[in-house]
């Protein structure tokens, strides 16, 4: 082998580990501002930009501003996945990358309601569009652009790293806004505090852009390129058609999982303050705990699909989420800080290793000319339907049920029961190969 061959040969095998690291830190980074968006909605932001409404509809109508991200996730998710199967992973990615950054940074330069008036409830829907529109295509993106460069036996634990990206940010904002909230009066923090991680996405938009330059398009894409000559447009459109039931039983399959993370790392922070008393910084430093457990247990989970197959780590993790979602609530209303600290541990971190194990999972679904659309239809899909609506909805059936946690806990678990069924539906793919020809 000469020289040359020797360092092309060098610099592919690298690629994937550039792949795995890029994805997961852009996604890191953008999941940070959209992370810390849900905990200021449920703390500050009822005050801020909705003070002329009672302090329950003010909290509703803050939520629903939350749900407004997920609305629009569908939409970007469409868009860029189109785009992404069309033009590439890369160039779509850099896209959405920039997209987010500069709507985050402008919540953070935000004024309230007393300052502009009914503009500011208006911009701030608009720009939380604007977010959930950049991450509909960045949370899928991201996915398949280290699927398609991992290699073919570790899929899932390479996977894994990207969907770190929900706890870490998880860990990232709310150790942030405890530290925040630690140092600053009450008045100080609703004044300028909760601004400082948005403002950060300067910092975002550099590094994040100079990684993302520093790998190459996928494999798989690359070669559906030489071969799209040859696919005729009609095959095309069979071929989507008959996406659909894969894209239904999996937004069914993910209902469960990115409904009951949301009443844990969103409602629960409002929850607990309301029915409990416990400090903001506690409940911050409980939640920040919780998912560094479930960063360790998102690449335990792709590790796991890895060597036992796709289902039965999906399985195994949703059994620990039905075992102790009955309970979830009993345990909050304790208010002792430990048990709150375990509760939210089991089910996030549950739910992570679910989420470590997603990525494979859902591209190997699909084939290279419909796998950024299709997995972008599914899992945006499940986040509109379910996610998206959680905190609101939790806070109107708590408002309805007067405080009771019954009506809440019977829908998580209801969702739950569906998820199950839909995952025992699906095909084992651990052995697929995303790279043949379709």
């Amino acid at each position: 082998m000469d020289t040359h061959s020797r360092m092309v040969d060098t610099t592919h095998q690298g690629m994937p580990r550039k792949a795995a690291f890029s994805s997961a830190m852009g996604s890191v980074l953008e999941w940070l501002d959209f992370t810390a968006y849900g905990v200021v909605s449920a703390t500050v932001f009822p005050k801020l930009f909705f003070p002329t409404l009672d302090p329950n509809s003010a909290l509703l109508a803050s939520f629903a501003t939350f749900g407004v991200g997920f609305f629009a996730r569908p939409a970007g998710g469409v868009l860029f996945g189109l785009l992404g199967d069309r033009i590439g992973r890369k160039q779509v990615l850099m896209i959405t990358f920039l997209l987010m950054g500069f709507s985050s940074l402008l919540i953070g330069l935000m004024p309230p309601y007393a300052v502009i008036g009914i503009w500011a409830p208006i911009l701030i829907v608009a720009l939380r569009f604007m977010q959930g529109f950049a991450l509909g295509g960045e949370a899928t993106g991201a996915q398949l652009f280290t699927m398609e460069h991992a290699p073919a036996d570790k899929r899932g634990l390479f996977g894994s790293f990207i969907n770190l990206a929900a706890p870490a940010s998880q860990v990232l904002a709310n150790g942030l806004l405890f530290a925040i909230a630690a140092t600053m009066s009450e008045l100080q923090f609703e004044s300028f505090g909760w601004r400082i991680p948005f403002l950060l996405s300067i910092f975002l938009i550099v590094l994040g852009a100079y990684i993302r330059t520093r790998v190459t398009e996928t494999p798989a894409f690359k070669a559906l390129k030489e071969r799209q000559s040859q696919i005729r447009s009609n095959e095309q459109e069979k071929s989507d058609r008959k996406n659909w039931p894969t894209i239904i039983r999996l937004i069914l399959f993910w209902a469960a999982p990115c409904t009951c993370y949301y009443v844990v790392t969103v409602f629960s922070i409002s929850y607990l303050g309301s029915q409990n008393d416990l400090p903001k910084q506690t409940i911050f430093l409980c939640l920040m705990a919780a998912n560094a457990v479930a960063v360790c247990l998102t690449l335990a989970g792709g590790y796991a699909s890895d060597q036992f197959g796709r289902k039965p780590a999906l399985i195994t993790a949703a059994l620990v989420v039905l075992a102790v979602m009955p309970f979830y609530f009993s345990i909050m209303n304790t208010g002792n800080a430990l048990f709150v600290f375990a509760a939210m541990s089991l089910v996030v971190g549950a739910i992570q290793a679910q989420s470590g194990i997603l990525p494979a999972f859902f591209a190997e679904q699909f084939p290279t000319s419909s796998r950024y659309s299709g997995s972008a239809l599914a899992y945006t899909g499940a986040n509109l339907i379910f996610a998206g609506p959680t905190p609101f909805v939790a806070t109107w059936v708590m408002h309805e049920s007067r405080g009771g946690t019954y009506w809440l806990t019977a829908i998580c678990m209801a969702l739950i029961v569906i998820s199950f069924a839909a995952l025992l539906a699906s095909p084992e793919t651990r052995y697929v190969d995303i790279n043949a020809p379709e």
